[in-house]
């Protein structure tokens, strides 16, 4: 399985992007995504350090909320 995480961009220096989710910074490629309109402050879904797609802000906070539920969880399902 993979796992995308939604993180916002926070600066851009070329082809790389310093994005943040959850108080955590990472440095993201933008190599996939070059020909898209990106800009600080879109989301990005990051998987192994490539921004592979933009994202809807809503879509992005929705996303990040139930990864939270899951994990304050346990991530054991509900009866």
């Amino acid at each position: 399985m993979c796992l995308g995480i939604p993180m916002q961009i926070i600066a851009i220096d070329g082809r790389r992007a310093r994005c943040e989710t959850g108080g955590v910074e990472r440095e993201v490629s933008l190599f996939l995504l070059q020909d898209s309109a990106i800009a600080e402050g879109d989301y990005v879904l990051v998987h192994v350090g490539y921004a592979i797609q933009k994202i809807d802000t809503q879509y992005a906070r929705d996303t990040l909320a139930l990864v939270s539920t899951l994990l304050q969880d346990g991530g054991e399902p509900h009866a």
